[in-house]
């Protein structure tokens, strides 16, 4: 339970920019590519870069300690946040977010993956990542309430704190588990290099078309994460905090109930039929491109809300079972650096590319649809689902054959 703590304020942190966005713009004279290059680029830049050496020691010593640092340190770098004046005092310190954040999620993984046995895992890895959707709508709420009634700085000020003061009650009370403890893969007798890891993954395919696939799809989930609350009070006219409530909503309902559907799905189908670990999460991408279109394009705010909810817990499948297929590719003692070796691809491409993508186009559109250039910057955008689909398919072709190989 703590490890789902842990990682809703991962996502508190790393979505508060979302709904703070719009104070900041206002406060600090962004335009909207700048205001992506700072929820975005600025952020993945070190979360990416420092996940897999950051990785790679987990594989080696204790991850409950390294998690416990790295949560201490984005914390004190969100609080930071609040002191910025310019553009670039917030850029660096989001700079500083993102290097605390890349010890938090692959050693979580690895945990994970020694807590429970191979047909319970990907609910297991479902349940851990709630706190995408419950520290996403947590952090935009609260982001907007705060925002509102206080101001923005004051926001990232109380989360900040928040989050330092639980890292010494994670590091008491989370146990290291012995490493592959359920599993019938050999350990080798020395901890493995980061070459031996990359050559391991060199021969499975199926890796890297589907880190491709989740990120084409974490360049839109990121980017609507960043932006809808932006959407909302641009082409619907919404308040800050009515926007913030209303985005923090869909992301809660929609988000648990596509991470939950994917997890189960993936351990009810998977055991049986080993394919399906991608086939659903591909399905469900395939999926998303009408509702999306749907859901931006239509002039109702009521119908909106509700359409919204089903491409955003669509968008959420594919994390149990593309999560519990990596962690079974590979050895015990490489699991850390694996999954931060698909985090880099999925973080690097969505999170990196996705926001700022999203905001300079929204620029690039403002001379022609004004206040709705934002609306039509998703529209364009949402073709990178049927990318993902498409990615998706080709690697469930490949994956028993890759699950198998040494």
């Amino acid at each position: 339970m703590l490890l789902l703590v842990v990682y809703t304020f991962n996502f508190i942190d790393r979505q508060i920019i979302g709904i703070l966005a719009i104070p900041i713009k206002a406060d600090l004279g962004l335009s909207d590519s700048q205001l992506g290059l700072m929820g975005g680029l600025a952020f993945a830049l070190f979360y990416t870069g420092l996940g897999i050496p950051i990785a790679m020691l987990a594989d080696r010593f204790s991850r409950t300690w390294i998690m416990t640092i790295a949560l201490a340190l984005w914390s004190a770098m969100t609080a930071v946040c609040g002191l910025a004046n310019s553009f670039w005092q917030i850029f660096m310190a989001r700079l500083g977010v993102g290097v605390g954040e890349a010890g938090g999620v692959a050693p979580a993984y690895s945990l994970i993956a020694d807590y429970f046995p191979p047909h319970q895992r990907a609910r297991a890895l479902a349940v851990y990542s709630f706190g995408i959707p419950i520290g996403g709508a947590l952090g935009i709420v609260f982001g907007g309430v705060i925002a509102h009634t206080i101001d923005w700085r004051t926001a990232f000020f109380i989360v900040g704190i928040a989050g330092i003061l639980l890292a010494p009650v994670f590091r008491l009370l989370v146990k290291e588990p012995p490493r592959g403890g359920f599993d019938n893969k050999p350990r080798s007798a020395t901890p493995p290099r980061l070459g031996e890891v990359f050559r391991t993954l060199a021969g499975k395919p199926s890796f890297w078309l589907i880190s491709l696939a989740a990120s084409c799809s974490s360049m839109m989930g990121y980017g609507l994460f960043f932006w809808l609350p932006s959407f909302f009070v641009r082409s619907f006219g919404l308040s800050l905090l009515d926007a913030s409530l209303t985005f923090g909503t869909i992301l809660l309902i929609g988000g648990l109930a596509g991470i939950w559907g994917g997890g189960w799905l993936a351990d009810r189908l998977g055991p049986d039929n080993r394919r399906s670990y991608l086939t659903i999460p591909s399905w469900a991408w395939l999926a998303i491109l009408p509702l999306q279109l749907v859901a931006t394009l239509t002039p109702s705010l009521t119908l909106c809300f509700f359409v919204s909810l089903v491409p955003t817990a669509l968008g959420l499948v594919w994390l149990g079972p593309v999560v519990t297929t990596i962690q079974h590719m590979v050895r015990p003692d490489m699991r850390a650096t694996a999954s931060a070796i698909f985090l880099f691809i999925n973080n690097l491409l969505g999170i990196g590319l996705g926001t700022w993508a999203l905001g300079a186009l929204s620029d690039a559109l403002t001379a022609s649809y004004a206040e709705h250039a934002l609306r039509y910057s998703i529209v364009a955008g949402s073709g990178l689902y049927l990318l993902a689909s498409v990615l998706g398919f080709l690697a469930a072709r490949r994956v028993v054959r890759d699950l198998d190989a040494d």
